[in-house]
């Protein structure tokens, strides 16, 4: 049976990993999957930092692959850009996830702000190189200036976060779920919200033929989550109640379904990427110059995904 190592992480990312791994769907495909379980950092807003270039992209997503620990993990596609450019090891792209994350910008019940615009020149606590990072920028230039965007380090963990919002350390911040359905019950208001695309991320160590079998197990996972989201919310509900008993206020029917959107693995559309990658260069996001080989394993891409278009209408 082939081994594999992957980096585990959140709920809201993980979830039909999860699931194929709770119900025996990687070993139907004959894969032994390890899941490797990242540091839980501790640390709240950081006001001071403002500059996302003097933060490691690696330091959450891609730590343990840097450390050849692990041979897979799953991000955001935007963070996977940057992070591809700046490992180590040779980690590429591989091909999209399944969890299209639901990603919420958030401010507490006694909160002035009600439209995005004005959020103005307030601070918002987001996780540099990470999902909610960019989905932040992409949301507010749409209604503000970008020199009125003000951005701040928070933790990489939407807990974290959150809590950092309660305890007055930044005007907002943004969240994932289960994050954005508990600060609903508990009266918060969300000013704008969107999806967007992960990547996952290999070494050479995973070939074309392994990466198959994962996707072919991923896929029925999000069958089985798709035929019955109320029944996999309790994943949300308990995955951090260990350190956050505070979730346990939360109930299935709590969940927004609409935010829970699962599909198929697929290839990185190129026409995409090179849109997404012109953006994070005109936010100093990533450096110019790079190619899509640089990016993505392309070659790895097209074998594990034979079939699929990789591009859009």
């Amino acid at each position: 049976m082939k081994k594999i190592r992957v980096e585990d992480t959140s709920v809201f990312s993980s979830l039909p990993w999860w699931v194929a791994r709770d119900e025996g769907l990687f070993e139907e495909q004959g894969i032994d999957v390890e899941f490797i379980p990242l540091g839980r950092s501790k640390w709240g807003a950081n006001p001071a930092v403002t500059d996302w270039n003097t933060v490691s992209s690696n330091r959450g997503h891609a730590s343990l692959q840097e450390e050849k620990a692990a041979d897979l993990y799953w991000g955001c596609e935007w963070g996977n850009y940057r992070r591809s450019r700046d490992s180590d090891v040779g980690g590429r792209q591989i091909g999209r996830r399944a969890a299209m994350a639901c990603g919420a910008i958030i401010v507490p019940p006694w909160s002035d702000i009600y439209t995005p615009q004005q959020l103005a020149n307030r601070l918002i606590g987001v996780p540099f190189h990470a999902g909610t990072h960019y989905l932040c920028l992409q949301m507010l230039e749409g209604f503000l200036p970008r020199e009125a965007i003000k951005v701040c380090d928070a933790n990489g963990r939407a807990s974290e976060r959150f809590h950092a919002l309660m305890n007055h350390e930044v005007d907002a911040c943004t969240v994932v779920e289960p994050w954005i359905t508990y600060a609903e019950k508990i009266g918060c208001r969300i000013i704008t919200q969107g999806f967007y695309n992960g990547t996952e991320v290999a070494l050479d160590s995973v070939d074309a033929d392994t990466y198959s079998a994962i996707n072919r197990a991923i896929s029925e996972a999000v069958r089985r989550i798709n035929g019955d989201k109320r029944k996999y919310t309790s994943y949300y509900i308990n995955a951090e109640r260990d350190l956050h008993p505070e979730l346990g206020i939360l109930t299935p029917g709590d969940f927004n379904l609409t935010r829970l959107v699962f599909v198929e693995p697929t290839p990185i559309p190129e026409d995409q990427l090179k849109r997404t990658y012109e953006w994070m260069v005109s936010w100093n996001l990533i450096d110019e110059g790079q190619t899509v080989e640089d990016l993505v394993n392309t070659e790895l891409q097209a074998a594990s995904h034979s079939g699929v278009a990789v591009s859009d209408d």
